[in-house]
């Protein structure tokens, strides 16, 4: 039988569960208390209603919330882009070939080269908050290295994306037709065992709505569910492809009328915001506040990637999206917790509620709102993933 632990004298418990404590979308705590068993939350609430457990945690009179679920990124591939972004930041035109670098090097790299890149990214978002992490393929774009990549991944969570469809392959750049082909075809059926989602780059210069179509259609009659990069660096037909096929989720939507808004807002299908990117590019930011507004789930993640958003920190982007994208610090930590479970279509992640895992983290600070008026502070004091203290 697998021991209890309680996490007392927590000053602030994000649940995310309206029921709870304030009745607010956090479900704020105060004074609160968590019994873990096994991999499991099994109680939470205040800390002197708390049943007996045969371990205790002192937390301290710090803030705990749920650990963060990271529902975008990219994290298989080998080389970086330094000089790509030195550039970009100096003002100088530059032409590398952007994710074709990557792609270069990724090929170029062995399976345990890969693995240990993973692992170590893994590790520095975990460090961070992270306890629930996507992550996509995408930088092989042969049938061989893309299989590899997701079984690479597939070692490390459960959240695998199939992204063959991230651009067309180099050696196939003169015939996009016939990557479209493999990739719905070939390509598909090798990579659909060690996935869960497909995903495809939905954006001029790579691929147009209907080849998207076409790519995602393959890929539920797989057995993959969509995910879109959509609408990220001009207006485009990604959002609504994404909510006509039912995608968990249409990621960036930085250009978006009000007819994408209001698609967003009467689906399933959840806006992930990526500020990194725009961090990164020194691009237009989301607009928040507009797809809240009109009823939207909204989910911030770090699109963690060589090129444009080189961050594993959640954190990061909570502090840019309630400076620069609108929202309120409590929404901010809500999309980059439930928004990210909604994204992933979880509800064993992302909340601090009996049945849930046990994935929580503790926050030197006695506000989650700290994370947001800190920036840049490691303030992550603790981390359990799945009932155990990893840091």
């Amino acid at each position: 039988m697998s021991s209890s632990t309680v996490i007392t004298n927590i000053a602030a418990l994000v649940t995310n569960d309206p029921s709870l404590g304030d009745h607010s979308p956090l479900g704020l705590v105060r004074d609160a208390a968590v019994v873990i068993e096994g991999d499991r939350v099994a109680w939470t609430g205040e800390s002197s209603k708390a049943p007996a457990t045969d371990n205790r945690v002192d937390a301290g009179g710090r803030a705990v919330l749920p650990g963060f679920v990271d529902s975008h990124s990219h994290l298989l591939f080998a080389g970086d882009r330094t000089e790509e972004f030195n550039a970009r930041m100096s003002g100088r035109p530059y032409s590398a070939g952007g994710i074709r670098t990557t792609v270069a090097a990724t090929r170029a790299a062995s399976d345990a080269e890969l693995e240990a890149s993973l692992t170590r990214y893994l590790a520095e978002a975990l460090r961070q908050g992270t306890t629930t992490f996507e992550t996509k393929s995408g930088y092989g774009l042969t049938t061989a290295d893309e299989s590899r990549a997701l079984r690479v991944a597939a070692r490390h969570t459960d959240e695998v994306t199939f992204l063959g469809a991230h651009i067309v392959a180099p050696e196939l750049a003169d015939d996009p037709a016939a990557y479209v082909d493999l990739v719905s075809g070939e390509m598909l059926d090798a990579c659909a065992p060690h996935a869960r989602w497909i995903d495809v780059f939905c954006e001029k210069g790579a691929f147009d709505g209907d080849q998207a179509r076409a790519i995602l259609t393959a890929g539920k009659a797989k057995g993959l569910h969509p995910r879109i990069h959509a609408n990220q660096l001009s207006h485009g037909p990604g959002v609504q492809l994404a909510v006509e096929l039912d995608a968990a989720s249409a990621d960036h939507c930085t250009h978006l009328t009000d007819a994408d808004v209001d698609a967003l807002a009467g689906s399933r299908t959840v806006a992930t915001l990526l500020p990194g990117a725009e961090f990164s590019t020194r691009a237009q930011w989301p607009d928040a506040r507009r797809l809240i507004d009109a009823g939207a789930t909204v989910a911030l993640s770090t699109d963690c990637n060589p090129g444009s958003s080189f961050t594993s920190s959640v954190p990061f982007c909570i502090a840019l999206a309630v400076r620069d994208m609108g929202m309120t610090p409590d929404e901010a930590v809500w999309s980059a917790t439930a928004g990210g479970a909604a994204a992933l279509r979880r509800d064993d992640v992302g909340r601090l509620t009996p049945g849930a895992y046990a994935d929580l983290t503790l926050l030197d600070a006695p506000s989650h709102v700290h994370l947001a008026y800190r920036p840049g502070v490691p303030l992550v004091a603790g981390v359990w993933r799945r009932g155990v203290r990893r840091v």
